[in-house]
């Protein structure tokens, strides 16, 4: 009894550091990942997929130097924290009809800090 105690205090008490993530492990994995197609940060610019600048908040297929399809365009998604964290799971789940070539990342975890990584370039 006392061990399922420990544990969930202590589930507790990480669970908050979890959900933060580690955005110097996030910009690693974003690297090897998702930097073939997209670009973030000072001069980022649309290539293989859009720059991802500001992304949280910012209505998808909106920036100016991407050409969306007309799912992403015409999906009504905003990327909150939220949707993003499923659209880096399971794209065509998020958006069907996507042409985003992704089979997702069903590790949280990664997922987390993909999105710590993401959350430095918001504007200020």
């Amino acid at each position: 009894m006392k061990y399922v105690l420990l544990t969930l205090v202590l589930t507790v008490i990480a669970a908050p550091a979890f959900a933060a993530g580690d955005a110097d492990a996030g910009g690693k994995l974003f690297t090897k990942t998702c930097g073939g197609c997209h670009s973030i940060g000072e001069g980022a610019r649309g290539g293989f997929g859009p720059e991802l600048n500001g992304i949280i908040g910012r209505p998808a297929g909106t920036t100016t130097d991407y050409q969306y399809s007309d799912a992403m365009k015409n999906s009504g998604v905003v990327w909150t924290r939220e949707k993003l964290a499923a659209y880096i799971e399971d794209p065509k789940s998020v958006v069907s009809g996507t042409r985003m070539i992704f089979w997702g990342i069903s590790d949280q975890e990664k997922i987390e800090n993909i999105l710590a990584y993401l959350e430095t370039f918001q504007p200020k």
